[in-house]
């Protein structure tokens, strides 16, 4: 395997070892003997240490979310239904490694960490936009992401310490968001300017002309 290949393969196995090991050699030496790769190589394959094993594993689930969503699985749901059943998808995948994901937060919330959990949260929220058929551009392309992104944030923090059953605390947590979301998208859409009310020449000219009474 090159060692672009070798960080996807030992990605789906170290969750289970930084479960107990925490996102450590130790719990990387550990993936490596279960794949039958030498844990000097997987050591090499994850040089950047603990925040480059995370990424990897977030990537894994970015690929578990498109092969069990693929677009024409969506396709006849509505926005709010597509985005709903991608972030569900996703925290299904999550769901047997609660507390490696716990450790995960825990690494991405270190100082030095900041800029790559920025970017994981972007490549999470674009991956699902994208997904989703969004197409927008501009501004409406960045507020879009920036949104689900901090949704998504939120919905994580919430799924880590839900003992409910199946989750349903969570659910209904990423219900009220999705709802927040979907209200603010309408207002916004409210405040869009009106072509009508555009300053026009001619039209300054004419209501001088003939002033409304």
């Amino acid at each position: 395997m090159t060692l672009d290949e070798l960080r996807e393969a030992l990605a789906e196995r170290l969750p289970a070892e930084a479960t107990f090991d925490g996102w450590s050699e130790t719990a990387l030496d550990a993936a490596a003997k279960a794949l039958g790769v030498p844990p000097e190589r997987a050591r090499l394959a994850f040089a950047g240490g603990a925040g480059q094993m995370v990424d990897a594993w977030f990537a894994s689930i970015d690929r578990h979310m498109i092969d069990t969503l693929p677009p024409e699985a969506l396709a006849e749901m509505r926005i709010r239904d597509r985005i709903t059943a991608l972030v569900l998808a996703r925290l299904a995948a999550l769901a047997p490694y609660r507390e490696a994901l716990r450790r995960a937060l825990a690494v991405l919330a270190m100082p030095h960490h900041v800029a790559m959990a920025t970017a994981l949260g972007w490549r999470a929220a674009d991956a699902m936009w994208r997904l989703a058929g969004d197409n927008s551009t501009g501004f409406a392309h960045y507020t879009k992401r920036l949104t689900l992104g901090s949704l998504y944030g939120a919905t994580l923090l919430a799924f880590i310490d839900d003992d409910s059953e199946d989750y349903a605390e969570t659910r209904a947590f990423l219900d009220r968001r999705i709802d927040d979301v979907m209200k603010f998208e309408k207002f916004k859409a409210r405040l869009k300017p009106d072509s009508d009310r555009h300053f026009s020449i001619a039209r300054f000219l004419g209501r001088l002309r003939y002033p409304s009474r």
